[in-house]
């Protein structure tokens, strides 16, 4: 089988410190005898030094337009905008397969330069499940900001989060929650939903490391449909549940609503919904309706004496790029070692995919 050239694209989307490859892993493809080119970087999480010292090529930021056409360009978030044709076959999360913003012109520009696309989205295995996600450090670090903030809520702070910054590691981060939590005469009460999943595991864990009292809900719990009273005993709730459809009788009910948040006896504080879908039509959490950002992480749905923050950051795994990076690179690692022979493993159905998008800009 031959090796492939990977050619690692710096990531341009201001506060993206990620990347789809860690030194470790490229050091672990050079072995394989792949080529691998990594462009400068002075966002990632990682250093130039870092890839230069295990054999990597170090090119300019950007460079990858004029790169040999038999490179793959491997990248994360969304390439940089512009017009002209896409030549390479490109490794990312393009966003463009839903009909988001732009995917038509960004799909005519795979077919006018007979390039192609291998979206991470949809890489996935013979059981249609994605074979590398950052769901567990979404619902790390969702958990975490959510313990944050409500710490700096009942130290007087609103909002009590703002102008957030990416942690240089995990224990940074606890140290951060642990010096917080301990200025506070009690202790949260966290309940997750959707406990079982990859973000769900994430966001317990957090609880866990901090000594927090969590429950843990999935399916068996929220099977009998909402709204749940119960939720406004907690003080923090993370959801972890993605809902793409409704139940099988037409129904969609949500996990809380408007109504029962106006009760009296409320004790919740702050709502992390690590699903973040606030525009899709069967969001289990229909009490907000834009996402949050790491400049402007809470909206304020209750205000007073009694404040209750939501916060919907889509994006959250770069709170912990080392880590998040780390774990994602490692799941995808494998995959990438088959890039060889791309009609092999999970690349036939992520080009097929990408051939009917395209087909469909023509209709």
């Amino acid at each position: 089988m031959n090796k492939a050239h990977i050619w690692l694209r710096a990531e341009t989307k201001p506060q993206e410190q990620r990347t789809a490859l860690t030194p470790n892993n490229a050091k672990q493809l050079l072995d394989a005898g792949f080529e691998v080119t990594v462009e400068s970087s002075r966002q990632s999480i990682f250093s130039d030094r870092q890839y230069q010292d295990i054999g990597c090529d170090i090119v300019q930021q950007g460079s990858w337009v004029d790169a040999p056409q038999n490179a793959i360009i491997l990248g994360l978030k969304e390439l940089p905008e512009a017009t002209f044709p896409l030549v390479h076959q490109h490794i990312y999360f393009a966003h463009v397969y839903k009909e988001q913003q732009g995917w038509q012109a960004l799909l005519t520009r795979f077919n006018q330069g007979n390039g192609k696309l291998y979206d991470l989205e949809y890489l996935v295995d013979e059981n249609n499940r994605r074979v590398a996600a950052f769901g567990y450090w979404a619902g790390f670090a969702g958990a975490a900001l959510a313990t944050l903030a409500w710490a700096n809520q009942h130290a007087g702070m609103q909002p009590p989060l703002k102008d957030i910054n990416a942690y240089s590691d995990k224990s940074q981060l606890m140290a951060t929650l642990s010096e917080a939590i301990e200025q506070i005469a009690v202790k949260p009460r966290v309940i997750v939903i959707g406990a079982k999943g990859r973000s769900g595991k994430g966001a317990v864990d957090v609880a866990k490391e901090l000594s927090l009292e969590v429950i843990e809900w999935d399916l068996a719990e929220t099977q009998k449909g909402g709204p749940f009273a119960e939720l406004n005993d907690y003080d923090i709730l993370v959801n972890c549940v993605f809902i793409s459809g409704a139940a099988a009788d037409g129904s969609s009910p949500a996990f809380i609503n408007h109504e029962i948040l106006s009760s009296k006896q409320r004790k919740l504080a702050v709502i992390t919904d690590v699903s973040c879908d606030p525009y899709g039509a069967y969001n289990p959490l229909p009490i907000y309706k834009e996402c949050t950002t790491f400049k402007s992480p809470c909206l304020s749905i209750i205000e007073g004496e009694s404040p209750l923050n939501l916060i919907a950051i889509d994006h959250l795994p770069s709170l912990l790029p080392k880590e998040s990076s780390e774990d994602y690179g490692q799941q995808l690692l494998k995959h990438l070692l088959s890039l060889g022979d791309t009609s092999t493993g999970v690349w036939p159905k992520a080009l097929a995919l990408f051939q009917q998008k395209v087909a469909e800009t023509k209709l």
